[in-house]
């Protein structure tokens, strides 16, 4: 086991829950070392000088040690900010924490993923805060993380034959969209509309940081939702919390 002391990082704060009778761990997604969990005492004494850089949905720089196993500590924080209406809002509040929590599935400790990915999901949590439609948001990351559990389905032509042209559904078996002429090769194709294919090709190389609008229908969203949760069941095969709350959201909802 080795600290590595004064490091310094970007970091958002994606949980935390009380340890002890004053203390805390807190959860930080960083740029550098993946999802880390920190050590933080104290936080309940008057005049803690840490608490508003360990509120939930804190983002910034942080400085630190660095445990390769075990708990690691805060020192300091500083440009320091708040993804505010995520904070106040529990609906936004259930999506990023989703983002976060399907990130730490597939990144956990990796430094490597961690600088790949840290920049995406901090935009993505940029964009609700913002006000961009929260569902569709977190559908654009759904598609684009499958590749950290290992799924890369094809979505720019025919698996089979290399055909680009529609129409295309989406096949399991096959690892991504079939054209027309080889739907019979899979019966339990998911049968998808031409407009859910359309978008799952688009989020797929979506840029979020060039986003500047986006609109789906109601009944897209549902079944993009339908698709997507489909393809986490089946291939992915993740429990994440907030992935309940956004369920029974959905329900009410439609």
């Amino acid at each position: 086991m080795v600290l590595h002391q004064g490091q310094e990082f970007l970091g958002i704060v994606s949980s935390r829950r009380d340890y002890k009778e004053r203390d805390m761990l807190v959860k930080i997604f960083t740029d550098r070392f993946g999802f880390k969990t920190f050590y933080v005492r104290g936080v309940k004494k008057r005049g803690f000088r840490l608490g508003a850089i360990i509120l939930p949905f804190s983002h910034g720089r942080y400085l630190g040690s660095i445990n390769d196993q075990g708990l690691s500590y805060l020192n300091l924080g500083k440009e320091i900010d708040q993804y505010q209406q995520i904070f106040q809002d529990i609906f936004l509040n259930a999506y990023a924490s989703y983002i976060l929590g399907l990130a730490e599935a597939g990144i956990k400790e990796d430094s490597s993923l961690a600088a790949k990915w840290f920049g995406q999901v901090d935009q993505a949590l940029t964009l609700i805060d913002q006000g961009f439609e929260p569902s569709i948001i977190t559908n654009i990351m759904e598609v684009q993380m499958l590749t950290l559990f290992g799924v890369r389905p094809e979505l720019r032509y025919c698996s089979v034959c290399q055909n680009p042209q529609r129409p295309f559904d989406y096949s399991e078996n096959y690892g991504g969209l079939l054209c027309q002429k080889h739907w019979p090769l899979d019966p339990y194709r998911l049968h998808l509309d031409a407009r859910t294919i359309y978008y799952l090709q688009l989020f797929s190389a979506l840029d979020l940081k060039r986003l500047n609008s986006i609109k789906v229908k109601d009944e897209t969203k549902q079944h993009l939702k339908q698709a997507l949760d489909t393809i986490y069941n089946d291939q992915v095969g993740i429990y994440i919390p907030a992935k309940k709350f956004l369920q029974e959201m959905n329900e009410i909802k439609f």
